[in-house]
């Protein structure tokens, strides 16, 4: 491919990548603040979905612009198609931060049973921001085999956040029978480790393109 391809690819790659750190930014911010056990904190997070879409959009016209410009094959062009579908998955991963964000922060109370709410939520928080983690750097991956191990790594931790979620959910429901005079904060807090969840799910499809950048394969699986 010629240098400007190269360098319009690695332009590309770097705005992904941004808007990658940025949502695992704010998802290691919010941990950081579950672990001080000062949930108030939460509010000073800044994580606009709004500027972050408007980013990915610039992002897919340049990669649109790219593909008619150098009509690139085989693995670059896998690439650039994934690249096309992250940055939907990575808008996706931001909301369900953001709400994360917002919806336990305004549920959250000592009302609450808080060391139940914790007990699950904190590794729930740690599989969802493994996950997306590992996915992002699978796009700075230069070795095949390193790139599947990595894609195997968020597979797991994706059913791990899905087997937490389900206990704490398990749990909550249990609290709420027995304090229904609080089942609105209840079920708002259930709601927003939902968004943890799906964020462990969205991490596992970014994975699925990656790989197929990489190795090729069905896009279809992802």
């Amino acid at each position: 491919m010629l240098k400007t391809y190269n360098e319009k690819r690695e332009n590309i790659k770097e705005e992904v990548l941004f808007i990658g750190n940025s949502v695992i930014d704010a998802l290691e911010s919010s941990l950081k603040i579950l672990k001080s056990d000062d949930i108030s904190a939460l509010k000073e997070i800044d994580l606009s979905v709004k500027k972050l879409s408007n980013k990915s959009n610039e992002i897919d016209n340049l990669i649109v612009t790219t593909l008619a410009l150098y009509s690139p094959e085989a693995k670059d062009l896998r690439e650039m198609v994934s690249y096309l579908k992250i940055t939907n998955e990575l808008i996706r991963a931001a909301s369900n931060v953001k709400g994360f964000i917002k919806i336990f922060r305004k549920a959250f109370s000592e009302d609450l049973n808080t060391n139940t709410i914790l007990e699950f939520t904190i590794p729930l928080h740690k599989s969802a921001l493994l996950s997306l983690r590992t996915a992002i750097s699978m796009l700075d991956e230069e070795n095949d085999s390193h790139t599947e191990e990595k894609y195997h790594r968020v597979i797991v931790e994706e059913s791990k956040a899905a087997d937490l979620y389900a206990m704490v959910e398990k749990n909550i429901l249990k609290l709420i029978s027995k304090n229904l005079e609080l089942s609105k904060e209840y079920f708002d807090t259930l709601s927003s480790l939902r968004r943890l969840e799906r964020t462990a799910d969205r991490a596992s499809s970014i994975a699925s393109l990656a790989l197929f950048a990489h190795v090729g394969g069905d896009i279809m699986q992802s």
